[in-house]
């Protein structure tokens, strides 16, 4: 079982959102890592054979998947960024309509319908009009319809959008499960979906694939240390501003900054075992902290 990307990009008239991707995919979780706009949807609608690339080729045990057509698409559950559905829909009528399209069987759709429900946790909403859902149930009722025809390829774009804490916790669980026999990639930009569940990571920046590998060789292979230091908060502020601080942390008598730094950025600076959340902001710097800005920096202190 192999997904294979040889030098794959698409371009938009004059922007290039996939720049030259080439990465081998086979069993288990991939998270596609990196913050809005580095190209991370754009690849998985080429993957879901959604959009055609300007150039490279995807594929699949070897053969071109737009050559395959529907037997490639057979193998494939999507769950896009903003999936759609009939507001009217009740819950179970929703699935047993993807269940439909997707050439299940009335008595084996009601049975996988059911226990799906159950594994995202809606089987109380099972009769509830999809209008009707919060954000976190209409999100795991897309999970549900992209798991719906038993898929080998799983590919999930920011699929905890909008979830709870709890639900967050309950999708990785799922996930965890359903890849011991599947292709899962997962995009994201929050660095926990991926934290615990991800066999592999792909730091994903400018349309190309910057970084792949293990958290532990990912971290392995960071160029800069990270930093604890204590300071006073007038202190802190100039800090914030030239330096990359990934935590922020009221303390007794001022400010504890957590910083990213190849060099020791104060006298009482000790060094701490860096995270995927500092790796991260160590590849994306300040496109990492856009959302953030200047406003939410000070505030923090």
């Amino acid at each position: 079982m192999e997904l294979k990307m040889t030098d794959l990009t698409k371009k938009f008239q004059d922007m290039t959102a996939v720049d030259g991707v080439s990465c081998t995919l086979t069993t288990g979780v991939y998270g596609l890592l990196g913050v809005n706009g580095a190209g991370k949807t754009t690849l998985m609608r080429m993957l879901c054979t959604l959009l055609r690339p300007t150039g490279g080729l995807i594929t699949w045990d070897g053969s071109d998947i737009f050559a395959m057509d529907r037997e490639y698409r057979r193998l494939l559950g999507y769950l896009p960024q903003d999936f759609g559905y009939y507001p009217d829909f009740t819950v179970y009528e929703y699935l047993m309509y993807i269940a439909s399209i997707k050439g299940l069987r009335p008595t084996a759709a009601r049975t996988r319908a059911k226990e799906l429900l159950e594994q995202v946790g809606l089987t109380k909403a099972r009769d509830k009009k999809m209008k009707k859902l919060s954000g976190g149930m209409k999100r795991r009722a897309g999970i549900a319809q992209a798991i719906l025809g038993d898929p080998r390829i799983l590919i999930l774009d920011e699929p905890t959008a909008g979830l709870d804490p709890n639900e967050r916790i309950r999708f990785r669980n799922l996930i965890s499960e359903l890849a011991q026999e599947r292709l899962v990639l997962l995009s994201t930009h929050i660095v926990s979906d991926i934290e615990y569940i991800a066999g592999e990571i792909l730091l994903m920046k400018d349309g190309r694939i910057r970084a792949s590998g293990t958290v532990q060789e990912l971290l392995a292979a960071m160029p800069e240390q990270v930093w604890s230091v204590e300071l006073p908060r007038a202190a802190a502020i100039s800090y914030m501003k030239t330096c990359k601080v990934s935590n922020v942390k009221t303390v007794s008598g001022g400010v504890q900054l957590r910083i990213i730094s190849a060099e020791k950025p104060a006298g009482n600076a000790v060094p701490e075992e860096a995270t995927l959340e500092d790796l991260f902001l160590d590849y994306f710097g300040e496109q990492a902290g856009d959302d953030y800005g200047k406003e939410g920096r000070d505030a923090a202190i």
